[in-house]
This record gives C-alpha cells, structure tokens and sequence, in this order.
C-alpha cells in the first residue's frame, strides 16, 4: 500500500502544488458570440424598420437583437423589457462587441436597444420610414438619450 501512494504521488503532486490545474479551464463564450451576432447584425444594415419585426423583412430595434443573436444559436425573448431581464448592467468602458446598449425613447426609459460594435459605434433598427444603420455616440442625440450599457447572461 505504501509503495501504490508513491507511484500516484506524481500525478497529485501538480494538484496538491498548483490547486486548479487538472481542470480544464473555464471559457465564456459570451464575448465571440457577441462578436458573431454583431456581425450579422451589420450584415442587415440598409433592411426596413418594421414594428415588431425580426426578419431581414423587416426589424424593430429589439426584433435586429433577437435576429442577430438568433443567427448564432442564442435564443433571445423580444422587446426591450424582456432583453433587460436577461441581461446585466455593465459600465459604459466595458462594454464589448455584441453587447446591449439602451437608450431613452419618447420619455420611455430603455425603451431603444441597440448592439455595440466597438469605438463607440453601434448598430441598430432606428424607427419607422428608416433602415437599420451605424450611429455612434459622438452623435449629441445618442449620447444624450443613452440609458444603460448590459452584457446578456448568455449559458
């Protein structure tokens, strides 16, 4: 028996040394994904608004969101309350490709979402008689009408 625990001491040795190796590493694969949906959400730049709408038809803001994220397998409820319930605040320096940001509409307090590309541009469905397009917040009326930045809570 005492000979059997010298011959496994080296397999412990690096678990007992470095607690945590042996086991693979935790991956979130939020960030790529979100850099996934981004992509098709500017595949559908130029598409119609259309109230309701979540096909290349037609998108309203949260419908370009559930599309876009929908195209890469992630299953999303639509309107912007629901994105709100499956997402988490994040601050405006954080956010990543593919997250949320939600704006202030007609005295409505996150009632326009929209998906963040990087350098301070996102793209989005903007309102009726529009195509879906990049704005950034170097735009007055974006940075004044911003609400939130969240990151969505993606299993």
């Amino acid at each position: 028996m005492f000979l059997r625990f010298f011959r496994i001491l080296p397999w412990l040795f690096p678990l007992i040394v470095f607690p945590g190796c042996g086991h693979a590493p935790t991956v979130d694969s939020t960030p790529a994904l979100g850099r996934q949906a981004a992509d098709q959400a500017l595949a559908m730049v130029g598409k119609p608004y259309r109230y309701g709408g979540n096909t290349p038809k037609g998108f309203d803001c949260s419908g370009l969101v559930q599309y876009s994220y929908g195209r890469v397998g992630v299953q999303l409820p639509h309107g912007t309350r629901n994105l709100l319930r499956v997402s988490r605040p994040i601050s405006r320096d954080s956010l990543q490709r593919g997250d949320l940001v939600f704006f202030t509409q007609e005295g409505k307090k996150s009632s326009h979402v929209a998906l963040y590309l990087g350098s301070d541009r996102f793209v989005h469905s903007p309102s009726s008689g529009k195509n879906v397009y990049v704005a950034g917040f170097n735009d007055p009326y974006w940075q004044r009408h911003f609400t939130e930045a969240r990151r969505l809570e993606i299993d």
